[in-house]
């Protein structure tokens, strides 16, 4: 890691040594220890070996700053780990529900199982990625409160003015006023990351943010989501606009692959 690297690790957690806080996934924050200035030297240190060593974790490699943003020392390998064995119990736990334990072929993935309030049809694959997510949200946040030690949000929704470079966070009120209303265009242009790590939230630039994507069937590759024609982000991906929005690397998580490598 370059000397300049090291001093930018090293300025974000000096930012959080005055005391930081974390969010759940209920938006209320919690305040957590403040680290102490050895602790920050030694970060230093671990995430100048992390980085280059070639058996660091993906989350490592991705962000070597979250090192010095877990509850325990040498936990990000953990983390990473358990966040992918979330994804597989989601996997599990959503195809028993209607498959018996077994993988949705791909004819039933294409499926139309319903219409939403816009009159768009509801794929089966659609119906299992939202119970999924609800599923894999749950753990992961168990995950979260226990490994990670900064601020994070999880299914925060935000509207990012591009040319003004401005995020703005919407609240959960504000978020079901608008999905109440039904087909109206005050959802285009927001994002909403399964998971949004901070080092600090005041910042307001994210350290990693993950999404987690549970391909139907099975065997199809885990990718992120394209935007169309009626997107203002028409031709981009969700991991342009997330880095491009929220600042740090967005990283996908799937059932079969774990976290995957940033290309």
């Amino acid at each position: 890691m370059t000397n300049a690297k090291l001093c930018a690790v090293f300025a974000l957690l000096t930012a959080c040594a005055g005391g930081s806080s974390r969010r759940s996934a209920h938006g209320d924050l919690r305040f957590v220890d403040t680290e102490t200035a050895a602790r920050l030297r030694h970060v230093v240190v671990v995430a100048e070996q992390g980085a280059s060593s070639t058996s660091a974790s993906t989350l490592v490699q991705a962000a070597p700053v979250i090192l010095g943003l877990m509850q325990r020392d040498h936990s990000a390998d953990e983390l990473e780990k358990r966040l992918a064995a979330c994804a597989v119990q989601a996997e599990r736990q959503g195809n028993a529900r209607f498959f018996q334990n077994r993988p949705p072929t791909r004819q039933e993935c294409r499926e139309v199982v319903g219409r939403d309030r816009c009159g768009s049809p509801i794929t089966r694959a659609m119906q299992l990625g939202k119970q999924k997510h609800v599923l894999v949200l749950q753990c992961a946040e168990e995950v979260l409160k226990d490994l990670w030690a900064a601020p994070y949000s999880i299914e925060q929704r935000y509207r990012y003015y591009p040319n003004a470079r401005f995020v703005e966070t919407i609240s959960r009120e504000k978020e079901a006023r608008m999905l109440a209303d039904g087909c109206t265009d005050e959802l285009r242009g927001t994002i909403k990351p399964d998971l949004v790590l901070y080092a600090d939230r005041s910042l307001g630039k994210a350290a990693l943010t993950l999404d987690f994507k549970f391909p139907c069937p099975e065997d199809n590759e885990p990718r992120w989501t394209k935007y169309g024609g009626s997107s203002p982000y028409d031709g981009k991906t969700q991991k342009m606009i997330y880095e491009d929005a929220l600042g740090g690397r967005a990283l996908l998580v799937s059932p079969r692959d774990g976290v995957l490598p940033p290309p």
